[in-house]
């Protein structure tokens, strides 16, 4: 389905004010608000910003009346190593090539959120939210692959070519923008419930792939000659939209003791149509369902704690979640099957091999009786990266192993309800390593860490 020509248009302006990467959780963001993200994302049930209706859309209620905006410069330091292969591209293989770690370019992102509340009554109100999201972005330029081109099969010899994957400067580059528009009513003293309506707008590029040709749906419905794949890669960004429904409550326990949950629908998006013969179900990128709670007590006058948990459903999602060993089921890929569909672009189609994924956070708030008006935050977020030993080849492309995000912020009022903040988060290295997928004798190993300094202002 192609995108209208305005929808297009608004997705180009919101992903050009969008980050092309972000502190990831896979790739969703460890929080959305400056002052979330110093917490580590805890804190949903402590609202304090008109951003947090973004976090849970039943804090519109529980805010002043303000607008927020912020702007961070983020830091990925993605890298891959790859071992010496025993079969350098014979009888079928497919090696990689790095002689050493090759790191990825593009390695700083500016970020910007903005958010705005109104009161509309004594129990209900409207908040307004923008923030962008991303995290498989990938800019590999340098390193080699070896190959037969005719699988050991014919009397083409073993080639070694440029670039990753063997065809020059290789990565991806995912955009997404999200905006929302809540409502929050009061149904008891204690309780508040929100909804709000999600609109997704997303772009993607990917660049490098050629050499994935043959094992595309496209390719392999029209054997024996095969037909171009002019859909897997080097088309620029492509757009795609959806709308989805995110909901939420905020239960005051007691004086001291608050709970919030928040859950956010799976987003049907629209095809990437330029991109069919890359992701499975011909271009399909939904955005996963997230569930999120959070229990915030009030431990003494300046120091609240907030413990937080997320779960993000990648599995679901066949163009992320499915196996890129699903290939292999492809006519093309030599063994002996016939599964048109797991080829790339198909139902089946390979993808990254991306787990569910869940996260404890932690965090808390600190005021201080010798400095009045400022308030320092700070918190840690664990996890389990989604992505599996086997699937480490295709994950070049988007290598999300972080695991921990260590977060510091500290906020200062103005007065008149004015206030700034500086928040700082890094993530420590993580890395994954395991077989390559079309070369079993080398390993291949991820590795990321990650930086990001935001100053935010509310008025």
């Amino acid at each position: 389905m192609k995108t209208p020509r305005l929808l297009q248009l608004s997705a180009v302006a919101l992903v050009t004010l969008a980050p092309h990467t972000m502190a990831t959780n896979g790739y969703f963001t460890h929080g959305v608000g400056s002052h979330n993200k110093a917490l580590a994302g805890a804190g949903l049930a402590a609202p304090s910003q008109a951003i947090d209706a973004a976090n849970n859309p039943a804090s519109a209620l529980l805010v002043e009346d303000q607008s927020n905006a912020g702007i961070s410069i983020f830091s990925p330091q993605r890298s891959y190593t790859a071992s010496t292969s025993l079969a350098q591209g014979n009888m079928g293989a497919f090696s990689i090539t790095t002689q050493g770690t090759l790191d990825s370019d593009s390695e700083y992102f500016p970020i910007p959120h903005y958010a705005r509340k109104w009161t509309l009554d004594d129990t209900s109100a409207l908040a307004f939210s923008f923030y962008g999201r991303g995290g498989m972005n990938t800019d590999w330029q340098g390193g080699s692959a070896t190959f037969d081109p005719d699988g050991g099969m014919g009397p083409a010899p073993v080639m070694t070519m440029d670039g990753t994957f063997g065809m020059g400067d290789a990565g991806v580059n995912l955009n997404q923008a999200f905006v929302e528009l809540a409502y929050a009513k009061r149904l008891t003293d204690t309780v508040v419930v929100g909804v709000s309506p999600v609109v997704v707008l997303q772009a993607f590029e990917a660049k490098g792939l050629e050499a994935f040709t043959g094992y595309t749906k496209t390719f392999a419905s029209n054997l024996p000659m095969g037909a171009p794949a002019g859909s897997l890669t080097g088309n620029g960004h492509d757009t795609s939209y959806g709308v989805g429904l995110k909901v939420g409550v905020n239960w005051q326990l007691s004086d001291g003791l608050t709970f919030a949950f928040a859950h956010q629908t799976e987003v049907k998006m629209s095809e990437f149509d330029d991109y069919s013969d890359l992701f499975a179900e011909a271009g399909g990128f939904d955005i996963p369902a997230s569930t999120r709670i959070g229990l915030s007590v009030q431990a003494s006058p300046n120091l609240s704690i907030h413990v937080d948990g997320e779960s993000i459903g990648y599995s679901n999602i066949p163009s992320v979640g499915n196996s890129g060993a699903n290939v292999y089921q492809c006519p093309t890929a030599g063994q002996g099957f016939n599964a048109i569909d797991n080829c790339l672009g198909g139902n089946n189609g390979a993808g990254f091999g991306w787990d569910d994924m869940s996260v404890i956070k932690v965090g808390l708030t600190w005021s201080s009786e010798r400095l009045p008006g400022t308030t320092f935050r700070a918190g840690i977020s664990l996890g389990d990266q989604p992505i599996q030993p086997s699937e480490v080849l295709f994950n070049i492309l988007a290598p999300g192993v972080m695991e921990q995000h260590l977060t510091f912020g500290i906020a200062r009022e103005l007065g008149n309800g004015k206030e700034w903040g500086a928040t700082f988060m890094y993530a420590p290295e993580e890395s994954v390593k395991g077989s390559s997928l079309f070369d079993p004798t080398q390993t291949i190993e991820l590795s990321m860490k990650q930086f990001e300094l935001e100053f935010y202002y509310t008025w």
